[in-house]
């Protein structure tokens, strides 16, 4: 399964402002007299020395993940990111054959949905969309979003609906999908899809206060052994505290239960809309040298999810 990220916000979208942008450049800068370039020609070494959060940015659009397994299309979730993920779905080549997508929504706040109204394909009534959650009233949910009082155009022809039940097993080609309820006000569910034999759990917006073996068993049997786990990590550990009842998580409950469930690879994921770049790799380093020390020996592999990061499961 290939595997790229088109949003990684959480909460609301949230882009670089020209602050943040003229800080980069003045680090970058800082950091070029003293390596003491002198020609043209050693700035790309230069750049790949930068630090990461100067060099790179996650990105500010909110949830959007794309999944491509076998000649399957899956869309987790429909945040700010699926517009961008739509117009490069627009120029790629599929034969002359309409576009056929699988958009699995988590949930309808508005950071997973806000991008719907937004996504290309969705103007082309010869394609099939079609739109999955296990949360109630899924197709009017969808289409109260663009009613005349909040957006100007009807939800398009070109989207469907398959309402879920809570704990569902079900396929979408030679992908099965599982579903499981997840602890966020209001309600959200994570997705399981497995391809052959690897397996790409997606466990957005979900907050874990109650840590005892009893209360966490459900998720660790649903992350048991996965590939890749996509993981909400959106507050650090104090905020965690600060704001309980938010729905939301930390990294070192990521990683705790990512070894727990014998994961190989966790991705971070709806950060902050506040942090800027350098606070989420300074997250990331943390959370880095907490499974360094705590479990050097664990096979995990922990990664600080962008937009626009591919990888192949």
């Amino acid at each position: 399964m290939k595997v790229r990220f088109w949003g990684v916000r959480g909460s609301v979208a949230s882009p670089m402002t020209n602050a943040e942008l003229a800080v980069k450049i003045e680090t970058a800068l800082q950091l070029a007299v003293k390596a003491g370039l002198k020609a043209e020609t050693e700035i790309p070494a230069f750049m790949k020395s930068l630090p990461c959060y100067v060099r790179e940015t996650v990105g500010g659009n909110t949830a959007c993940v794309e999944i491509q397994a076998g000649d399957k299309l899956l869309i987790l979730d429909g945040g700010t990111g699926i517009r961008m993920l739509g117009l490069d779905m627009i120029r790629r080549d599929y034969g002359g054959k309409p576009i056929e997508a699988h958009i699995l929504l988590t949930h309808t706040h508005w950071d997973h949905i806000s991008g719907l109204p937004f996504f290309v394909p969705g103007f082309n009534p010869k394609n099939k969309l079609t739109i999955y959650g296990a949360f109630s009233n899924l197709e009017a949910r969808i289409r109260n979003q663009q009613k005349f009082e909040y957006f100007p155009v009807p939800l398009p022809a070109a989207f469907h609906f398959v309402q879920l039940k809570e704990n569902s097993v079900f396929q979408i080609g030679d992908v099965q999908i599982e579903t499981l309820p997840l602890n966020h006000p209001g309600g959200s569910h994570s997705y399981r899809m497995t391809h052959q034999n690897k397996s790409i759990v997606y466990a957005t917006d979900s907050e874990y206060k109650d840590l005892s073996n009893h209360s966490l068993r459900p998720f660790i049997r649903f992350f048991q052994d996965a590939d890749m786990l996509i993981f909400d990590a959106q507050f650090t550990l104090l905020e965690n505290i600060e704001k309980e009842d938010w729905g939301h998580s930390n990294v070192f409950c990521g990683i705790d239960m990512a070894i727990e469930a014998g994961v190989k690879k966790l991705m971070l994921i709806h950060h902050d809309p506040a942090y800027n770049d350098q606070k989420l790799y300074k997250i990331f380093q943390d959370a880095s040298e907490y499974l360094e020390i705590y479990a050097p020996d664990r096979n995990l592999e922990i990664c600080l999810a962008s937009e626009g990061l591919t990888l192949t499961v």
